[in-house]
């Protein structure tokens, strides 16, 4: 069963609407990010934070990291974002290039791309043996659930477009001449190979899927709708892991 197809791609918000459950959400990721990060509450520090960003080309990951790190200190988060492994990088296993970037206790990190291209662009494209990113799977599920176990919540989104809609966001990009540089030849020939990169995906969301690492799919066509999903997705993760901890999510405040 696919779980791409079973994405409501309809799902959309009015702008009104959008901004008043934006608004509201940003509110309560601002209460939880100080709660963890030790500024309010019993000031003490609380889990790691880590939000994995990964999807389609031009499916809205920028923006929806915008709105939710906007409204947080710049000095309570870090986003990170990752592109193809340098030369250095190749030399070490390729999980290594990742952990200097991962959150300790009251941190948070925001990660734009992940140590996901293993198997997604470097399957698809070949720049990984079939055995090596086979064994993939296991490996980052491993990590994943290491750092669920010394404490880490770990929220990990696809943000999920349409053909049709990716298209679309393409050619908007290659008209306006202040957002063209975010299209390159390379975005082109992975939407021919969609096909591929779609059985990818499903492989990842079924062997990567845990309980200490359960994805999120984002019904991305309508970017509102995606920007209020994460930021709401991301608050209830940060509640849960606070609960399983023990700690109250809304103790007083003074």
């Amino acid at each position: 069963m696919s779980r791409l197809d079973d994405v409501d791609l309809t799902l959309h918000l009015g702008k009104k609407e959008y901004e008043k459950l934006l608004t509201a959400a940003q509110e309560r990721l601002v209460h939880l990010r100080l709660l963890l990060g030790g500024q309010i509450g019993p000031k003490e520090l609380g889990p790691p934070l880590c939000v994995v960003f990964e999807g389609w080309d031009a499916s809205g990951k920028g923006g929806a990291i915008q709105r939710l790190v906007s409204e947080l200190d710049p000095r309570h988060v870090r986003v990170a974002q990752f592109a193809a492994p340098t030369h250095d990088e190749k030399r070490h296993h390729f999980l290594w290039r990742f952990w200097p970037k991962l959150p300790g206790w009251g941190g948070m990190a925001v990660l734009d791309r992940s140590w996901y291209g293993r198997v997604l662009v470097e399957r698809v494209e070949g720049f990984s043996s079939v055995d090596t990113w086979q064994r993939a799977y296991s490996e980052i599920v491993d990590m994943e659930t290491s750092l669920a176990a010394e404490g880490t919540i770990l929220v990990k989104f696809w943000m999920h477009v349409s053909p049709e809609e990716q298209l679309r966001r393409f050619e908007k990009r290659r008209d306006d001449p202040y957002k063209m540089w975010k299209l390159t030849d390379e975005d082109w020939r992975n939407r021919e190979k969609r096909a591929e990169y779609e059985l990818a995906v499903e492989d990842m969301l079924e062997r990567t899927d845990h309980p200490a690492g359960p994805w999120h799919v984002v019904a991305a066509d309508d970017k509102r709708w995606a920007r209020v999903d994460v930021v709401r997705t991301v608050c209830q993760a940060m509640e849960d892991g606070l609960a399983e901890r023990g700690i109250d999510p809304d103790p007083p405040l003074s």
